[in-house]
Formats: structure tokens, sequence, C-alpha cells
């Protein structure tokens, strides 16, 4: 199929036109996957990467019999290459399932090391796709199925959500599928839209505008443009999320196409030629002189008063160690910091000091602005999402990742570092610090809060393996805490680091870990909730010291039988030994599935390649509790939660065993003698919360990661009542101006217990 030119010189409708979206530049090129020379497009992909295009993409036709098959193609493309990433253009949907297109493209999303794209349309050639298979569809219920499938396609990569994916769609649908395998990176999904329906959907769930410039009529650029705009705004997203890519011949000159970019945001540009020399020419010629005329006007965009003086937030100059590095909305690289796991924000400027001083500029800075809120970021991954804000000033710290190990057992960890890198740099020694139970934590929130991990039941909270920390203050000073140093300060920092000050460096004593642990993961299907429930807590309290479980739940609705995921790990390097002290386990009820296997506890934090990508929207709503004990009352009332109509996670972790070998007035954290950490996902409707609230005077405390509400008799079952007034008293010593306020906020009272808190 040759490529169609309508016009050779577009013109645009000027009513307003859409300024730059601020994405990077990029480039690609558009092949023919022609059937007759199979090693054409193939040579032609690698002559896209030799001349450092970003991307090469593939026309999509499986009713054309003079091409190959597009997906075949993209994959031999992605192994014969190392850096370009690959998509088709656009792939077709009536003929390409949506829930195996998502796993298709995760697998090879994973073995090209996160270079695999997805620009997907709802097909144009309808009569030739019922040739092959497709039922005869109508534009509109073509337009309705592609809508149904971003869902399928989004749910099935969604696999930090353990409850079966349902989607009851007119022309697609799933009921009850699997999630997974997790994308290497997060694919963005382009959609081919030319009509305003189309461009609607793109809006609400789309990642990116994958039109065609000759098929293209004045105007047709800035109406999209407008029509996606206000479909996101309305969804509740930021257009700039949003890419604008557009296919083009070699009829449009370097000059028009740089109008588009400066113009109309187009940021990605994706040559259509099979001809060698076009895509040479493109690529060294068009390409550099489209960026320069982008980065140009990128510059002189900036406002006088900014050119003069530099970066600036509410009138307040950024310190100049860190002007290089701020980033403010529209900024390239910003969108990072508008995302969590769960939840998503729209910072007011984001600080992105590279060393402890300027750190300390960082918050001698946010000090000078207390009317916004101030969020300290690491690793973006706590269920509440209070490391973003919306409007304030947020200091990210994921440059300070160093892992560093001395001393044999010694370990230095920045904030920014991630448990799974911890763990993996760590492994060669057979050493280990017991941390989380996912490899995306960033160190610094989980060490300041408590640490509930795999290793609990055997080796306590990772609180207990820390040695020492530096730690900027709120008037700006770097402080030295540790048992012999700043003691009480070292205390308020086992648990309610956030309230203290931003740590910029952990010293850990790391402790051995077996060269493989069992990984167990077992799907029971209970008759009776409430009857597993009790059963599993007494197996796991009466079980080995080196077992530890994590139950994963949803919600099934009245009636309904719940299935029942349990991940344990078992830190025991011979198999016989893991099935033996599983083996209890296995007794508490009928199992649907189950595996067992020998893995290094590495791999149980193992991060994809890329690291992990974060696309949280909305607020998340969630809430945690700590028992003693799954006694009768407990379990009971979890099975109420279960019984809801309303959508909710509801995951029940090992929190006993050596967590309470230390005593209650060690650290900050003080719950010591609870067996069970219990947090719930979702749920937000008036029966939910009434349920919960039945449940809250249950609960022995609460472990703040796990929730959202903030309010103060939420704040006073988070820490025992001596354990909070020794807080309060250290928060006047070192942060009477509440400079940190925005993670569960400790109000400063000079008047506090100041003797050994009480439990």
């Amino acid at each position: 199929m040759g490529y169609v030119v309508f016009v050779k010189d577009v013109t645009y409708l000027n009513t307003g036109a859409m300024s730059d979206y601020m994405h990077p530049m990029r480039f690609g090129s558009f092949i023919s996957p022609i059937a007759s020379a199979p090693q054409r497009p193939v040579d032609l992909a690698l002559l896209s990467e030799e001349l450092g295009l970003d991307l090469v993409t593939f026309q999509d036709h499986p009713y054309q019999p003079d091409f190959q098959d597009t997906w075949t193609l993209l994959a031999w493309v992605a192994a014969r290459t190392s850096r370009i990433h690959v998509s088709g253009n656009v792939l077709n949907l009536p003929l390409r399932q949506p829930a195996v297109l998502a796993r298709a493209l995760a697998s090879l999303d994973q073995l090209s090391g996160g270079r695999v794209e997805l620009g997907i349309g709802s097909g144009g050639f309808f009569e030739a796709m019922a040739t092959m298979g497709a039922p005869l569809l109508t534009p509109a219920e073509a337009v309705k199925g592609l809508d149904e499938a971003l869902d399928i396609i989004r749910g099935i990569w969604k696999t930090m959500d353990p409850s079966p994916l349902h989607v009851a769609g007119e022309h697609h649908r799933v009921a009850g599928a699997a999630r997974g395998p997790t994308p290497a990176h997060e694919i963005p999904i382009w959609v081919g839209a030319y009509k305003p329906r189309m461009q609607r959907i793109l809006g609400r769930k789309g990642d990116g505008w994958l039109p065609s410039l000759p098929w293209m009529k004045p105007g047709d650029i800035e109406r999209g443009n407008q029509i996606i705009d206000e479909s996101a705004r309305k969804a509740g997203r930021d257009p700039r999320d949003i890419t604008r890519l557009m296919n083009v011949t070699p009829q449009y000159n370097a000059e028009s196409l740089a109008d588009l970019a400066t113009e109309h945001g187009i940021s990605v540009f994706i040559m259509g030629s099979d001809d060698p020399r076009e895509i040479r020419k493109f690529a060294t010629e068009t390409a550099p002189l489209i960026r320069d005329r982008v980065e140009k006007s990128r510059t002189t965009s900036r406002t006088p008063a900014l050119a003069r003086t530099g970066r600036a937030f509410q009138d307040d100059p950024i310190p100049e160690v860190l002007a290089s590095r701020v980033l403010m909305p529209g900024d390239r690289g910003y969108n990072r910091y508008t995302s969590g796991y769960f939840r998503g924000a729209k910072p007011g400027v984001v600080l992105r000091p590279e060393s402890f001083s300027e750190v300390q500029e960082a918050v001698r800075f946010a000090a000078r602005h207390r009317d916004v809120p101030l969020g300290l970021f690491s690793g973006g991954h706590g269920l509440s999402g209070r490391s973003l804000n919306n409007g304030g000033i947020v200091i990210a710290l994921d440059a300070l990742d160093e892992i560093s190990i001395s001393d044999g057992s010694r370990v230095r960890v920045g904030p920014g570092a991630r448990w799974g890198q911890v763990a993996k740099e760590l492994a060669p020694f057979n050493l280990a610090i017991t941390a989380g139970d996912h490899g995306g934590v960033g160190v610094g929130g989980l060490a300041t809060t408590a640490g509930i991990g795999w290793f609990a039941r055997e080796r306590g909270l990772t609180i207990d393996y820390l040695r020492s920390v530096e730690m900027v203050t709120a008037d700006g000073e770097l402080v030295h805490a540790s048992a012999q140093e700043n003691p009480e300060l070292f205390w308020a920092v086992r648990g309610a680091g956030a309230n203290f000050g931003v740590v910029v460096s952990f010293e850990f004593e790391a402790h051995p870990v077996s060269e493989q642990v069992g990984f167990a993961m077992l799907t029971f299907a209970p008759e009776d909730i409430t009857t597993f429930l009790v059963g599993w807590g007494a197996t796991i309290e009466n079980a080995d010291a080196t077992v530890t479980g994590t139950l994963m739940l949803s919600s099934s609705g009245p009636g309904a039988q719940t299935p029942v995921q349990a991940l344990i790990v078992v830190d025991e390097n011979n198999p016989d030994m893991v099935v033996e002290r599983l083996q209890p386990f296995a007794q508490l009820a009928p199992m649907a599935n189950q595996s067992v296997q020998m893995v290094p506890y590495s791999a149980l934090l193992d991060l994809p390649a890329g690291g992990e990508q974060q696309h949280g929207h909305g607020e998340p709503h969630g809430h945690a509790g700590l028992v003693r004990h799954l006694d009768h009352d407990v379990a009971a009332g979890l099975a109420d939660l279960l019984t809801s109509h309303s959508s909710l996670i509801l995951s029940i972790r090992s929190a006993g065993g050596a967590v309470a070998d230390q005593s209650a007035d060690a650290a900050a954290y003080g719950w010591r003698d609870a067996n069970f950490l219990i947090a719930m996902l979702g749920g937000n409707t008036e029966e939910v919360q009434q349920q919960w609230a039945n449940l809250v005077p249950k609960f022995e405390g609460m472990y703040i990661s796990f929730e959202t509400d903030t309010s103060p008799e939420v704040l006073a079952r988070a820490f025992p009542p001596g354990h909070l007034n020794r807080l309060r008293r250290l928060k006047a010593v070192w942060d009477p101006s509440g400079l940190f306020r925005d993670n569960f906020y400790i109000a400063p009272d000079p008047k506090g217990v100041t003797g050994t808190p009480q439990s």
C-alpha cells in the first residue's frame, strides 16, 4: 500500500493554536511490511537504528496478502536491534484480540528491554477485515470496541491489582482474566484518531495521538488538539500527558514540520517511506533542523523576567545550585513527578538535589514557602501518595541512590535507592536488609516508618537494622543521629521520620540470608472465610520463624465464594524443609492453584528493566490496622468487608515473631506485639466505611504507610499515647514551625512528656 498525499503544503486554522506540550522530540520511520521482499523492511529498520532514529513502525493490514504479518515482523526486528523502539502504525484492533494483544506486548517489551510501544486503531476497511473472520462492524461499533479494548489492555497490565479482570463490553470482554505479565516499561498507547468521538476516547484513556498528515484537512490538527485537551481535562487528566505524533511523507519540508512542532505541539515525527535515501535525509537533515527550531522556540518562550533572573517559584528565585535541574509544569521530565503508585498530583515546583548540601538548600527554600504543601519524594511507591502534592514543593531525592558496603555487613544507602536495588547489591554477599515486599519501594519512605517485609517474623523490622542517619532538619542543618549522637532524634526517625527532616543517608547492619529461599503462591477456595482466616492466623503464629506470609483478598459480593491468594516466603535453602514448613498451610482449605519454587531473595524484589513505571491518578483511599491475633471477631469483621458490593482489596501481612524481640519503646514505632498488619485499598462507600469503623476498636494500632486518613483521631491510633507525647516534645525541638507537616503531622508541644514513653 502506498502513501496517499492529498496536499503538499498544508495550512492550518489559527484560532488560538495549542502551544508546545514540552515533550522530548523524537523521530521515527514508517515502513511497509512487504512480503515479496521480506528482508527489506528489516534492513530499513536496521538502517533506522543506525541513523539514530528513535522509533521504527510498520503498517498493519492483516487482510492484505502482499504484506507480512506485522506482529511477527515487530518481534523479529526487536530481536535484531538493540536500541530503537518498535510499534505498529497502527495495529488493527478488530483482528487482534485485546487481552492476548496486551500479553503479547508485555512479553515483547520484557524481552526487548522496554522497547515496545502500542499504536492502535479501530480499523478502516471493515469488509476486508470480515473476510479474515472479524465481525462486520459499522464505524460507530468499531469506535466503541476500541473504547472497551483500552480498558482490557490497561487492565491486563495493571498487575499491582491482584483481583481478576472483568470488562463486560459489547464487542470485547474478559470475565475474570488473570492480569500480567508486567511490561518492562509503561507502554504508551497511541491512537490513530481522526474523528471527534475517537479523539474524546483518546483524551480520556490514551497516551498519544497518531494521525497521518496527508489525511489531515486544514484546521484538523488544531481542532483535534482542542477536543483531546478538553476531554482530558474532563477526565481529570493533564493534556500535557498526551503526546502528539504525526506520520509524515517526504513531500513535507523541514520548515513546515518545524512549524507543526512549535505551533501545534507535535513532538514525534514518523517518516513514511520505503526509500532508504529518504529515511537517511529525514534522519540527518530534517530531524536536526526541527530539533534546532524547537529548542530555540522553547528557550525564547520563557517570560522576560525569568530570562533575566532564572527560574522562580512564587517570585522567589530558585537557588542557583538547584536551578539547572528544577522542574515546573510543562518542563521535560516533569510528568515523572505527577504520578505515584496510586495517586496523581501536579506540584508547583520539583527540586531535584544531587548532594547533601543541595538538599539543605532545598529545605531552606521550602521553609520560605510555608503557605504551600511540601512533599519528600524518594520512590513514590507509597499507597497514600503523600510524597507528591498539588501546587506545592516536592523535594525529589531519587538522585541520592548510593548503595555501598563496608566493614563486612555495614551498608550505606541513599533515600532514593529502591529496595530491589539494595537486595540485588547485597545478594553476592549472601546478605540482606529485611524490607518491604516490593522492590519498587523507595528506601527513604519505608526506613523512616518501620518496614514490614518478607523476613519480618525471622528478622523483625527494617528500622531494627538501622544504625545511624544523616539528615537535614527544618533549619537546613545537616545532623548525624544514632544511638550515641542525638539519640532522641534517632528514636523519632525510626517510625515518624517524615516529621523530623529529610534523611539523606541511612546506615544499616545487613543480616545473613539463605542463598535461595522458598517462595510459595497458593490460591485457596475456602467455603467459609471467617474460619479460614482464624486458621491462617493460628498457623502463621505457630509456624517456624523463617516463615512469613501475606494474604490477598478482594471483595466478591454477598454469597459469592472469595478466592484467597497466599504468598509465603520460607528463609530456608533446603527444598525439603521448605515443603515441610509449608505443609500446615495446605490443610487450611481446598486449593485451586499452587506454586512453590526456590529463588534468591533478591528475585522477590526484582524490578523490570528500566525500573518501575508509576501512573497513579486521582486520590487513593485506604485504611490500615494492627492486631495481635486473627481471632473470630476480627476474622468475621474482615469477612463482612469482603461481601461488599464495593471494589476493594484486602491484605493481611505477617508482622509478628522477631518484631517483638525489641521493646515497645525502642523506637517511635511502638506496636511490637501485633502479629498482623491489615490494609484495605478501595471501598470508599458508606457501607464499607461503617464496616471498617466496626473493626477499629479491635485494632491495637495503625501502620501509617497504608493509611490515607490523616485526621487527628487517626494520628492518635498511629502511636501509643506515651510515644505520641514524646514525639510532640521532640517536634517542638527539631521542627517548631511545622515545616514537615504533610505526612501525618505531629503538632509540636514543648510540654510533652519527657520521660520514657508508655505503651
